[in-house]
Parts: C-alpha cells; structure tokens; sequence
C-alpha cells in the first residue's frame, strides 16, 4: 500500500543552471523504471544542455496514464543532483523530492532516490537511450533485465527467513472440520460522518458465554474491507489452524481502512483524497470500529487482547496505529509494508516503553519486493533500540504468498 503512489507519477520539465565544472553529461534521453503495488511505472527523461543551461521533461506512462510535468530548484554539487517537484491533483498539491547521483552518467546511468511528500521514498535507475520519444515506449527485453539488475535489492545478514514456508495445504478447505462464520455488518462512523462496512469472521463454536481476543486485519491501498478473502482465503487458514489446535479462538475484523464517505477502492486510488483516507482511519478505527465490535460481539476489552497487523498499505497504518496507541493494542504485525509507513524513528519514540507494553511485533517480506526498504528500515530502528520483535525476510515478492504464509504464523503467536 507496498507505496509508490499514482499521483506521484507525474515527472520532470524545467530549466537550470550548471556549473561547467560539475555538470555531468546527461544530455539526451533516459528511460526508468519503478516497480509499484499497482504495476510498473516508465517513464523518460528527456535533457538538453546548451553551454551552462539545461532544460528537460520526463514523459511517463503508468498503466496507460501519460503526464508531463516540471521540476524546480535543481542544484548540482559533485555528483549530487537535487531538485523537487509539485505535484496538483484534484485541488491539492504534494511536494516530491528528488536524488540524483550522476557518477556513472558515462556509463550510461543516473540513480534516483525520491521523497514522496509524507507518504514515503523510493529509488529507481534511469539509463540512456538513444531514440526520441514523448512517451514511455515498452522497453526491450534487454533493457529491462539490465533496469531489473541494477535495481537489485541489497540484503543484509539478518534478512533471512525466520521460519519454512507454510506447509502444503495450510490454506486448501477441509471438510471434515468445524468451520467460522464471515459476516458483513455495518457500524456508525462518527470520524467519517457516515454509514460504514466491514467483515467479521467468528470461529466456529462462537459463544456469547465466553470472551474472546481480537485481530483487526487491514488490507491494502487497492483494497477494502473483502481484500483479504480475495487474495488469502484468511478464513480457511484460521479453520484449519483452530482444528489443529494451533490458535487461540479470536474473533477477526476486516474493516475499510479508507475512512471516507465514499470509501470505494473504484477509480483513482491514489487520489489525494483517497489517500488522505488511509491517515483519517486511525480515528476511524480508535473511536468508532473497535467500539462497534465491543458492542456486538462477547470479546475481552483490554490492550493485552487486542491486536493489529495489515499488509502493504495496511502493514503501514498496522505501525503508524499501533506503535503510537500501545494503550489500545499489545500484539502488532506488518507485512510488506508500503511507503505509508512513518519513518522509524516516529514509530519508536521511547523505546523501553515500548519494548515493555508489547507483547509481539511482528515484521517481514519477501526479497523480491521492491518495497523492502521501508522493512528494512524499521527493523534496522527497532535492532538499535533492542527492541525484540520477528524480523523475516522469505523468497516472496509483494504477493499474497508472502501475506498467506505470515498470518498463517501471525494468527498462531497471538494471544499466547
């Protein structure tokens, strides 16, 4: 949610002044590439130098939206370009900062890193083309493995898998089981000002003579509150764990965690609009949907048995919501999480309190996600401020094998 936004999809077209001492030769065209939850971001960067000014635009094309647009205040010290663009949609404007190391411009290559608003970053490689284009064509097969190649993900000596892929089976329904109940209900959103959605999966045998523990499971920024049993069948993988006697009996909500009055992941989901729902469902979710679930379901009420886990975009608000409302719950899990993500140092604030009120955090992805860095980042935080929690990094990429596998683990650590 797994962030690389589409309103940040709109590049480069402007002018500035280099010194002849510094300016590396980047004339002509480059093509990037930026692989994204939604799909692949290409575009081309298009320079033209004349004496000591330079002037250029990126045209680029993502899932078949074309853009063009400027970029501001670009310096160039040593090898290091920096610059920042404005991005308008929908009456609102976003700041994106840009990165660029020109070192290896003689061989044909510039690496970018960019700061995108609040919502996170993300680096690319742009390399030299030779054919003139408005657009971003489909680069050749050749282009694309070596983009592939240099944008390779760098692990470290603790991303590595902490436990085996689940085992064969662990999400296939089974007959001769007792199974959960999903159901849709509807609450009142004071936060939103209106009538919302939302799924709650009950084990089976639920009873209102005893009270269980709560998961709140978020989805991601191309989801709702039905993402999860589309892509995971979360609740075959909970039958099956409570047959084998594997999981403590809990009670499941999957809300909407785009908390706004048409909460549709339909149309443009990077909207400003619809981004700035994502931040808005903390209160959602504080003052309207856990009380709603209090009040309906025989569930326990105090932070020991409350828990909170998402993937991508949702493993992002899991962080954001959690680590900062430890008062609310003491079992947090992420998967993949998107550049929504806070920076580490904002989710760990004072880290011995932290370390007594949870009782797990949970943190992995796969090492094919393009996305690993906002992982990695928060696990480097919480390493430095010895803070326990499972750190996990599988063979998986930003897929719902890697979601399947980690609540199959999550689901059976809680509540413990």
């Amino acid at each position: 949610m797994k962030l690389t936004c589409k309103l940040v999809t709109v590049l480069f077209a402007a002018a500035w002044t280099l010194s002849p001492l510094h300016a590396a030769d980047i004339s002509g065209q480059w093509r990037g590439e930026v692989e994204t939850p939604m799909g692949q971001l290409k575009m081309i960067l298009s320079f033209q130098v004349d004496g000591e000014k330079v002037s250029g635009k990126t045209a680029v094309d993502f899932g078949g939206e074309k853009h063009e647009s400027p970029l501001q205040d670009v310096t160039l010290t040593g090898d290091t370009l920096t610059f920042f663009e404005t991005v308008n949609h929908d009456g609102n404007t976003f700041r994106i900062d840009y990165t660029g190391h020109t070192a290896n411009a003689a061989a044909d290559e510039i690496s970018f890193a960019r700061k995108i608003g609040d919502f996170g970053n993300d680096t690319f490689v742009a390399h030299r083309i030779q054919a003139a284009a408005t657009t971003a064509p489909e680069p050749t097969p050749a282009e694309r493995a070596r983009a592939n190649l240099n944008r390779a993900i760098v692990l470290g000596p603790d991303d590595k898998p902490a436990f085996p892929d689940a085992p064969a089976g662990f999400n296939t329904p089974r007959e001769n089981i007792a199974h959960g109940k999903t159901a849709k209900i509807e609450y009142d959103s004071k936060t939103v000002g209106t009538r919302r959605k939302l799924q709650v999966y009950t084990p089976p045998g639920y009873s209102a003579e005893r009270r269980y523990p709560v998961l709140y499971l978020l989805h991601g920024i191309g989801g709702d509150e039905t993402e999860w049993q589309r892509f995971c069948t979360p609740e075959v993988i909970f039958d099956n764990l409570l047959a084998d006697g594997k999981m403590v009996p809990m009670i499941v909500v999957f809300p909407n965690g785009r908390a706004l009055p048409n909460d549709s992941a339909e149309g443009n989901i990077f909207s400003p609009e619809k981004v700035a729902g994502f931040a808005a469902f903390e209160g959602d979710l504080l003052h309207d949907v856990i009380p709603a679930i209090e009040s309906r379901y025989s569930v326990q009420t105090d932070r020991t048995h409350r828990a909170l886990a998402g993937l991508s975009m949702g493993g992002g608000q899991s962080l954001n919501f959690g680590l900062a409302h430890l008062e609310t719950f003491a079992w947090v899990g992420a998967f993949s999480p998107a550049p929504n993500t806070k920076p580490a140092a904002q989710l760990i604030l004072d880290p011995a309190a932290t370390t007594k009120q949870l009782k797990l955090l949970w943190l992995s992805c796969g090492n094919r996600d393009g996305l690993i860095n906002i992982a990695q980042g928060v696990h480097a935080t919480l390493k430095d401020n010895r803070i326990p929690h499972v750190w996990s990094v599988d063979g998986n990429a930003h897929d719902s094998t890697e979601w399947s596998n980690n609540l199959y683990y999550f689901a059976q650590k809680l509540f413990r």
